[in-house]
């Protein structure tokens, strides 16, 4: 996972509109908030997105842009933010390259089972490019006002 003070890997995504996003089109004009979240319409990854989404507002007035990071596609990005009118864009990550690149995709265990998925974390990237912040134990429930406090 990465560190406070390391350059933020470079990514281009495809968003909830089918738009592409470059990092490098972002650093600099605001703060980044990338949320990494296994799956869209299963329990947990609601209510944290939904969580994220009551603060969008408290976000934007802190000069950060919330993007949340899945392996699921754009449609199924679309069908997710559309059921829940989130004000962010969901980025789709299907070959998780980028999840890997910020130590957001490893082994984890269900019920006994060992497989490789989405390690639930968030990164605050500074205007510089470079990690601010890192969450690697989130609350769903809590997780964006817990961010938000804890935010310089």
């Amino acid at each position: 996972m990465l560190k406070v003070g390391q350059k933020a890997p470079a990514f281009t995504l495809s968003d909830t509109s089918g738009n592409t996003i470059h990092l490098k089109d972002l650093l600099g004009k605001k703060r980044i908030v990338l949320f990494f979240y296994p799956k869209d319409n299963t329990p947990g990854c609601t209510k944290e997105a939904c969580g994220f989404n009551a603060k969008i507002r408290t976000f934007h007035k802190r000069n950060l842009a919330v993007f949340g990071i899945s392996p699921d596609s754009v449609a199924s990005h679309q069908k997710f933010a559309t059921k829940f009118a989130f004000q962010f864009p969901l980025l789709s990550d299907p070959d998780h390259k980028v999840a890997s690149a910020y130590g957001a995709w490893g082994p984890k265990k269900l019920y006994g089972r060992e497989y490789e998925g989405v390690l639930r974390s968030t990164f605050v990237i500074g205007l510089d490019g470079k990690i601010e912040m890192v969450f690697d134990k989130v609350k769903v429930d809590t997780h964006a006002e817990d961010l938000l406090n804890q935010l310089p």
